[in-house]
């Protein structure tokens, strides 16, 4: 198996015809069906099912599409990190991130940098700490913000200002919109909830999510909040993470407040290169400044 090859491949993923994806990469059909015929004898494995409409991938081919992504993906990152070490101070910062209004430290420490190193490019990815943990340890990312516990004998870790309020966002005409705070034992029982996937052992601490009907999980809050705004349940997450200005939906906090630390993490050992490290610098004068 060669990079190639995985090119050619997923070409016929996009296509999803063999003549097409010949003609998009400028080989002949019979090149390409050979080299997905030797492709699939090394694997010893099917990876499409020929129909009379279109290529559909098995269940090894799929798991090909993904891999050949990513090793793709980190051959690209990789040739692009070399290269940057020739060209001052260029390059790609990859950044995974959970939803946060402190995001605005990350934006600002890229705009700071960005004046001075314009050729440096900052590329943003949204998941939640399941999404960006993945990413981070496959080096598809350079940093991740995240919520909870830290491994700190896998990642270095910067500690973010600002810790975020936890509360439930909830249709404006729901009789609990009339409270300014949520007291979770009282008015949520028996109450249908959206929360995280992540979440686990506790609602708020002290207070054991088992107690309460879950209808549904999310990893990114704004289709959580289509399921609010059509009356699934009441989504639980971070304040400002959504505007409900122009919406129905309105956000309420937890009483007693529920306050979560962030972290920018980075794995332990790895080379950073020169416009992360110039990154991070930002980062930690930020920090400073707001201290002062």
């Amino acid at each position: 198996m060669n990079l190639q090859v995985l090119e050619y491949y997923l070409a016929i993923c996009r296509e999803k015809s063999f003549s097409a994806a010949a003609e998009a990469i400028h080989i002949s059909q019979p090149t390409l069906s050979r080299q997905i015929a030797d492709l699939e004898a090394e694997l010893g494995k099917q990876l499409f099912i020929r129909t009379r409409k279109q290529l559909v991938l098995t269940d090894e081919g799929m798991l090909l599409k993904v891999r050949a992504e990513e090793i793709l993906s980190l051959v690209d990152k990789t040739e692009q990190e070399i290269i940057g070490n020739d060209i001052a101070l260029t390059g790609d910062i990859m950044i995974g991130a959970a939803e946060t209004p402190g995001m605005h430290m990350i934006t600002l420490a890229a705009h700071r940098l960005q004046k001075e190193h314009p050729g440096i490019r900052i590329h943003i990815s949204s998941g939640d700490e399941t999404d960006m943990g993945w990413q981070l340890d496959h080096g598809l990312v350079d940093l991740a913000v995240i919520f909870g516990d830290v491994d700190h004998e896998k990642y270095n870790s910067f500690t973010m200002p600002h810790e975020d309020i936890f509360g439930i966002y909830m249709r404006k005409d729901d009789p609990l919109s009339q409270k300014e705070k949520i007291l979770p034992e009282q008015d949520l029982l028996n109450k249908s909830l959206i929360i995280n996937r992540n979440s686990s052992g506790y609602l708020i601490p002290g207070v054991p999510l088992h107690q309460f009907h879950i209808a549904g999980t999310y990893n990114l809050l704004y289709n959580a909040s289509l399921m609010a705004e059509d009356g699934i349940g009441y989504v639980v997450g971070l304040k400002d993470v959504l505007s409900t200005e122009g919406t129905s939906l309105c956000f309420r906090p937890f009483e007693p407040e529920y306050r979560v630390a962030k972290y920018l993490i980075w794995k332990k050992n790895q080379i950073l290169k020169k416009p992360l490290e110039l990154f991070l610098e930002e980062i930690y004068k930020l920090a400073a400044e707001e201290q002062d």
